[in-house]
C-alpha cells in the first residue's frame, strides 16, 4: 500500500516558480544536535551505569538490541523531545539516532521498536529499578572534581497528574486530581539532581522523610564521608522524626515550619513593634525578625525556629523556619531559606521541558523507570550547557532554547565504505559554539 503522506505536495509559487514538496531527501534528520549528546553521553557513562543495574532475562542467542543501547535511545530521544516511546517506531530509522547509537547511519541496523522499549520498561524488579535511582546519587557524587566542605540539597515534591487509576495515584483535594507526588532532591547551586522518587499522591509522612533522608544521606556519604550536608525544604519535610533524625546523624537541615498560636504569641513583641513602626513611618512594608526556642507537643526537644514578620498596607503576615543552622536570622530566611525557590525553578524546567510527568504506566516500577530516563535525559542537557562557554549568550539558558538552537539542527547524513560525513546548513547560526562543543565534549570524553 503506498503511504500517502510520502507523495510531492505542492505549495504556493515564488518567484513565479512553481514550489513542490516531498519527504524523499533520504538520509537527512531533524536532529543533528544528537552528535553532542552522543559526546556528552559517552562522558557520563550514562547508559552503561543504569544497563549495569539490571539483569537481562532475555535469550541472548535471540538478542538483537542490547540494555544499554535501548536506555541510550530512550534517554536521547527524550532529550531531543521525544517523550513518548510511541516516537521510537519513526525515529528507529533516524540516520544520526541510529550514529549516536553506535550504528552505521545507513548499513547498520535500525534501532528498537516501541513494544521493544515498552518491555524494557516494565522488565527491571523493584530492586533493580532502586538501584539504578541510586546509581544517579552516585552519578551526582562523581560529578564532582573533590568531595565539597558542605552541600545544601533542596528537597520538595510536584503535582504528577494521572489520567486513570495507576497503582499508588491519589485524589489530591489541593490539586483537584488524582495525582502522584514525586519526590524531587535537587543540588540549586549547580543545578545537578540527586534523587527523583515517585510516590503516592499524598503529603509525606514524617517516618517517609526520615527513610528518605537516611537513605540519601547514606549512600552520599560513602563517596564523601566528612562533607557536611544541610537539607532545605517546606513545611511538609519539618517532621520531628526527620529533624530527629538529622540530629543524631550529624546532619543540618531548615524547613518551613507552619504557624500557630503558641508561635503567633512567643513572637508578638516583635510583632507588634513592626506594627507600630509601619504605621508611624507611613511605610508601605515593613520587616521584622526574631528567633527563639519552641518545642511542638510532637517534638521531643526544643528547636530553634525563626520568625518572618511583615507589616503593609495589606495587613500583617507571619512566616516561621525550623533549624539547626547558627547564623543571624535575617541571614537564615532571606538569604538561605529563600534560596529554595531556585529549585521550584529546576522541576518546572523537568517538567515542561523534559516531560517527566508521562508516568502514565500502570505499574510503579515502570514509572519509576521512566524517571530514571527523564533525570538521566536532565543529565545529558546539563552536561551540554555546562560545556558552553560562560561568557556565551547560552550558557545560562533553559533547556528548551538549548533543544531549539543546538539539537533541533537539519544534518543529511552520507555514509561512505570508511567514513561518515554529516552535513550542516551552511547558514546556521551557531555554528562557531556547535564546532567548539563538539571539541569540547569530545575531549572529554573516555
Amino acid at each position: 500500500m503506498t503511504d500517502d503522506s510520502l507523495l510531492p505536495f505542492d505549495l504556493p509559487a515564488v518567484a513565479r516558480k512553481k514550489v513542490s514538496a516531498a519527504f524523499d531527501g533520504g538520509l537527512i534528520s531533524s536532529d543533528g544536535g544528537l552528535v553532542l549528546l552522543r559526546e556528552a553521553e559517552r562522558r557520563l557513562r550514562l547508559a552503561e551505569t543504569l544497563a549495569g543495574c539490571i539483569r537481562d532475562r532475555r535469550n541472548q542467542a535471540q538478542v538483537i538490541h542490547s540494555l544499554s543501547a535501548m536506555l541510550r535511545f530512550r534517554m536521547l530521544a527524550i532529550a531531543c523531545g521525544y517523550e513518548d516511546a510511541d516516537d521510537c517506531d519513526t525515529l528507529r530509522a533516524d540516520p544520526l539516532f541510529k550514529l549516536a547509537s553506535g550504528k552505521a547511519p545507513e548499513s547498520g541496523g535500525d534501532l528498537c521498536s516501541q513494544p521493544t522499549m515498552s518491555r524494557l520498561e516494565n522488565a527491571p524488579s523493584r530492586i533493580e529499578v532502586a538501584r539504578m535511582t541510586a546509581a544517579l546519587v552516585d552519578l551526582f557524587c562523581r560529578s564532582f572534581s573533590a568531595p565539597p566542605a558542605a552541600i545544601t540539597l533542596d528537597i520538595d515534591d510536584t503535582c504528577d497528574a494521572v489520567h486513570g487509576h495507576q497503582q499508588l495515584s491519589l485524589f489530591h483535594a489541593h490539586y483537584d486530581t488524582r495525582c502522584f507526588l514525586p519526590v524531587h532532591v535537587y543540588h540549586v547551586e549547580s543545578g545537578k539532581p540527586v534523587a527523583v522518587l515517585l510516590r503516592p499522591g499524598k503529603t509525606p509522612s514524617g517516618p517517609e522523610v526520615r527513610t528518605l533522608i537516611k537513605h540519601l544521606v547514606g549512600r552520599i556519604r560513602r563517596h564523601w564521608p566528612h562533607t557536611r550536608i544541610v537539607f532545605r525544604g517546606d513545611s511538609h519535610y519539618g517532621r520531628p522524626q526527620a529533624m530527629a533524625w538529622c540530629e543524631e546523624n550529624g546532619v543540618d537541615y531548615i524547613f518551613g515550619l507552619a504557624g500557630n498560636r503558641a508561635l503567633h504569641a512567643l513572637a508578638y513583641d516583635v510583632a507588634d513593634d513592626v506594627r507600630v513602626r509601619r504605621a508611624e513611618a507611613g511605610a508601605d512594608r515593613m520587616r521584622s525578625f526574631a528567633d527563639f526556642a519552641y518545642a511542638a507537643r510532637s517534638w521531643s526537644c526544643e528547636r530553634r525556629v525563626v520568625a518572618r514578620l511583615e507589616a503593609s498596607t495589606r495587613g500583617f503576615d507571619a512566616r516561621y523556619i525550623v533549624t539547626s543552622l547558627k547564623g543571624e536570622p535575617r541571614h537564615l530566611y532571606e538569604d538561605i531559606y529563600c534560596a529554595r525557590g531556585q529549585a521550584e525553578n529546576l522541576i518546572k524546567m523537568y517538567k515542561g521541558q523534559l516531560a517527566s510527568d508521562r508516568t502514565s504506566c500502570q505499574s510503579p516500577r515502570a514509572n519509576q523507570l521512566r524517571l530514571v530516563l527523564h533525570t538521566a535525559a536532565y543529565w545529558l542537557m546539563l552536561a551540554l550547557r555546562d560545556a558552553i562557554p560562560r561568557a556565551a549568550p547560552l550558557a545560562r539558558a533553559e533547556f528548551a532554547t538549548l533543544r531549539l538552537r543546538l539539537l533541533k539542527i537539519g544534518a543529511r547524513v552520507i555514509e561512505k565504505a570508511t567514513r561518515v560525513r554529516i552535513h550542516f546548513a551552511s547558514a546556521c547560526p551557531d555554528a562557531a559554539l556547535f564546532r567548539l562543543l563538539a571539541g569540547r565534549l569530545a575531549a572529554a570524553g573516555p
